[in-house]
């Protein structure tokens, strides 16, 4: 019998409720468990699907994984040939060995964007930079370089010897050479020589003497003699010299106050303005003591070429559309091209690694930074042993093969007409080199104040004399088109022979033949 106490209720549950109780609070116990393993799961698929807009450049050292080595090759656009056959070789070999999949990193360094003049409308195939020619008259027309309708600007020289260099665009024939009279008076009253040289084997073409009583015909304010006539082709640099027999000197004029006349860009002076200094081969300061006439030369293929310049123009621009699909594509299948904001020409080399440098300091951790181009053997295997066993993971620290005393040049694809000193620092031969993180740091932070050079690597040389690293000599870094059994790098190397050397070298261990190939 069941007593009821007074207030109180109970209340006897039906055998069927039971079990209720307990598998409610065992369910909201489990519910509980699951709510941070369904935020983890969100979690994760947030951060997958937004992964590519997540920037390197807000990474801090820790979150970036770190390699030993970073390698920048340089390439350019169009050597999509090259770029393969370093895939297949020695940069496909360090992705497929496991020990060295987390300590070398490899990025091509291709311009962003491609030239737009045809080359065959630039001043040279090195740089960017528009042959600006116009017709400005019939071929039989004579042309004088320089005016003078005032005297009073001609004033009396400070040396007594000087130089005007130029390069010729479009094939020219000088008629005569001239000098500037006497400031006092209208005549020449000292003795001066005028010969013009080819720059590169600094012989005189020709040549003209002028003195008392053998003045010549005065023209617009000079003074001219005739000489014999030479086609200077395009492409001709040479240096007009005018050098004073005694101590009047020359007579000079305000650089300031003339304007030399290029024929519609057939001719490019060098700087003459006061000031500027002379180069190791200039046999004269930078200035003007006199001028020159001259004729163009086959105006006909001058008048052909500007008449077809539109047409070349947008044969390129639609050249540089597939160039850009090709890289875009490119880049995506096999995401090592770096593209860098620099119109890629030869001038421009200097400026993509500094763009490399800085790309390399923010999205990536790395202990030394190797540079290379894509026509670069390279012996991976023996260059990270030699790494390893010498312990080169140092600071201020520069590994490669130095060119010392290297002369400045003024001619050619080498061509230097910035850097005034004769000779080039130290500099690394192209085909390779490593440099420690801290000196590529140092070049990243002051990229926007370093001057760039004719070429990569004697710029180089001149920013790492403002920091005086630590060389390391190695002449296994091939200079010039070799090959030894145990060279780190070889240069100039076209996609198949770069594809022998390989294959060779992992038959073998000889990159330069096998003994059964000799059979």
């Amino acid at each position: 019998m069941v007593h009821a106490t007074p207030g109180y209720r109970r209340t006897v549950p039906r055998p069927g409720l039971l079990l209720v109780e307990p598998i409610r609070r065992s369910m909201r116990s489990f519910a509980f468990l699951l709510i941070p393993c369904v935020v983890a799961v969100v979690l994760h698929l947030w951060l997958e699907n937004n992964r590519s807009s997540y920037s390197l450049e807000n990474r801090s050292d820790d979150q970036l994984g770190h390699e030993d080595v970073m390698v920048g090759v340089v390439s350019a656009r169009q050597n999509y040939a090259q770029r393969q056959a370093i895939r297949q070789t020695w940069w496909g070999y360090l992705q497929d060995q496991l020990n060295y999949q987390n300590r070398v990193q490899v990025k091509f360094i291709v311009g962003k964007r491609g030239c737009p003049i045809p080359e065959e409308d630039r001043e040279d195939p090195y740089s960017c930079t528009l042959l600006n020619l116009t017709e400005t008259a019939p071929g039989e027309e004579e042309l004088e370089v320089v005016k003078v309708s005032d005297p009073s600007i001609l004033a009396p020289g400070e040396v007594s010897s000087l130089a005007l260099d130029f390069k010729v665009l479009h094939p020219i024939v000088i008629t005569r050479l001239g000098v500037f009279p006497s400031a006092a008076h209208n005549d020449i009253q000292a003795n001066v020589s005028v010969r013009l040289l080819q720059l590169e084997q600094q012989e005189a073409v020709i040549t003209a003497l002028f003195g008392p009583g053998s003045s010549g015909t005065s023209l617009n304010g000079v003074w001219y003699k005739p000489v014999e006539q030479f086609i200077l082709p395009k492409g001709f640099e040479g240096s007009l010299v005018w050098e004073g027999g005694d101590s009047a000197g020359l007579t000079t004029i305000d650089s300031s106050l003339v304007q030399l006349n290029t024929g519609g860009g057939v001719l490019k002076f060098s700087s003459i303005h006061e000031g500027s200094l002379p180069h190791r081969s200039a046999l004269g300061f930078p200035g003007l003591a006199g001028g020159f006439t001259f004729k163009l030369y086959d105006v006909d293929s001058l008048s052909e070429a500007l008449r077809g310049r539109e047409e070349r123009f947008q044969a390129q621009g639609l050249r540089l559309q597939s160039e850009d699909e090709s890289l875009e594509k490119e880049s995506l299948q096999y995401g090592d091209v770096l593209l860098v904001d620099v119109v890629d020409t030869y001038r421009n080399v200097p400026f993509k690694l500094l763009h490399f440098y800085k790309w390399s300091v923010r999205n990536a951790v790395f202990d030394l930074l190797i540079k290379t181009d894509d026509d670069c053997y390279i012996d991976v295997d023996q260059l990270i042993m030699k790494i390893d066993q010498k312990d080169l993971k140092r600071h201020n620290f520069w590994w490669g093969n130095f060119r010392q005393n290297w002369a400045v040049d003024r001619l050619g694809k080498w061509q230097e007409l910035e850097y005034a000193s004769p000779v080039y620092p130290a500099f690394a031969c192209g085909s390779g080199y490593v440099a420690s993180r801290d000196l590529i740091q140092w070049l990243a932070n002051n990229a926007e104040q370093l001057k760039a050079y004719q070429g990569e690597d004697v710029s180089m040389g001149i920013w790492m004399a403002a920091v005086g690293p630590q060389k390391y000599q190695d002449s296994g870094w091939l200079c010039e088109k070799d090959c030894y059994q145990d060279m780190l790098s070889s240069p100039q190397h076209s996609p198949e022979e770069l594809m022998s050397l390989w294959g060779r070298k992992r038959s073998c261990g000889d990159p330069c033949g096998c003994p059964w190939e000799h059979t």
